[in-house]
């Protein structure tokens, strides 16, 4: 499957070149850095093998002020396994392995693709404990997934803070599963983020230095509340300039006012984002599909790999955070929309019944037999 130049989809280490160059970079945006960092940066570069830039750790006067035992226990790892047959596995790979954040007293907020088409999952506290969870519920609409655990916890739950008030230059915290240390970070942007999976967050958190941790990891404001959770690596992650690295964590606003719903039902049951399960690609100002989901509405109304999509009922589109814009404001999962696309060497009108995906998956897992 076409995968994007950073892609969730990938475990492993992002490979970056940058050291005190790009460190100075950043400082040029008008964003302060503690002087240590820099001195630490310039004057022990990356190895040839490093896949990370060491983040520097809060100074041991500030990370007082928080109860950093609590957050550290709250921060669970998670292991995960999904059947070889599942549509998932042949991009997200059958093993997964990430973080977690205990929310409740059995229920544990991850970065959904860890948990994605999953049939085995196990909770592993920072005392060693294995538990055996199941997904409570995946929400394609913001990246994020539930766990809940068939055992008790017996973890504090952590709060959650207003991500919306975490603004550009704002400090930051973060800790992955199995780090002994929470790290700090710093906000540089809060512009769109889009991916080719049908995929769209207004406004991400994007951190600065980058850290190899980031699946499902906890990201905290100063004071200790939860404000995101870790989903990539990307290589763009300030607003202004391109070629600044740094994470992008997904802000937990966006599962606040539907978490009773999904814990309850394992969905959202209303107003669900329209999906028709195609991939898509910027190249050369044309957006292409690159990939067709089996058996998806996309497949199903004739869409094949290679076409171009010029318009989105009677509008034109530029680029994929255009294309999904206009595809959510024709209506909610269910709404019929017309794509015009190039296809076959020729203009074609090409009506599509958009679904919500959840729908999609239930029907997939009914199928082996789940």
């Amino acid at each position: 499957m076409f995968r994007p130049a950073v892609s969730p989809w990938r475990f492993g280490h992002a490979s970056f070149a940058f050291g005190a160059a790009c460190i100075a970079g950043v400082l040029s945006l008008g964003l302060s850095w503690p002087a240590s960092a820099v001195q630490e940066r310039e004057t022990r570069p990356l190895s040839p093998t490093s896949t990370q830039a060491t983040p520097q750790p809060r100074p041991a006067e500030t990370r007082a002020r928080l109860d950093t035992d609590a957050l550290m226990a709250a921060v669970v790892r998670i292991e995960a396994q999904a059947p070889a047959e599942s549509t998932a596995s042949a991009s997200l790979g059958r093993n997964r392995l990430g973080t977690g954040v205990v929310i409740g007293e059995n229920i544990v907020l991850t970065i959904g693709y860890l948990i994605l088409e999953t049939d085995q999952v196990d909770i592993v506290t920072p005392q060693g404990r294995r538990i055996p969870a199941t997904t409570a519920a995946y929400d394609h609409q913001s990246g994020f997934g539930l766990l809940r655990t068939l055992l008790p916890l017996r973890i504090e739950p952590l709060e959650m803070g207003d991500s919306d008030s975490v603004s550009e230059r704002s400090r930051v915290l973060t800790l992955g599963q199995g780090e002994r240390e929470i790290t700090e970070l710093m906000v540089l942007s809060r512009k769109p983020f889009v991916g080719g999976w049908e995929y769209l967050l207004e406004k991400p958190l994007f951190t600065f230095p980058p850290v190899n941790n980031w699946s499902g990891a906890a990201l905290f404001g100063r004071d200790g509340k939860l404000i995101g959770i870790g989903s990539m690596v990307v290589q763009d992650a300030a607003a202004d300039r391109a070629g600044v690295p740094g994470n992008l964590y997904v802000p937990v606003n966006l599962v606040k006012p539907v978490l009773a719903e999904l814990l309850e039902k394992g969905r959202r049951s209303q107003n669900a984002q329209p999906w028709l399960g195609m991939q898509t690609e910027l190249i050369h100002g044309n957006l292409i599909v690159t990939r067709v989901q089996a058996d998806s509405p996309a497949a199903r109304s004739g869409l094949t790999k290679g076409a171009i999509v010029v318009e989105v009922g009677k509008a034109g589109v530029s680029d994929q955070a255009e294309l999904y814009r206009r595809i959510q404001s024709a209506g909610p999962a269910g709404t019929r929309l017309t794509l015009r696309v190039l296809q076959g060497g020729a203009l074609r009108e090409i009506e599509i019944q958009s679904i919500d995906r959840a729908d999609y998956l239930a029907r997939t897992q009914r199928g082996r037999g789940i």
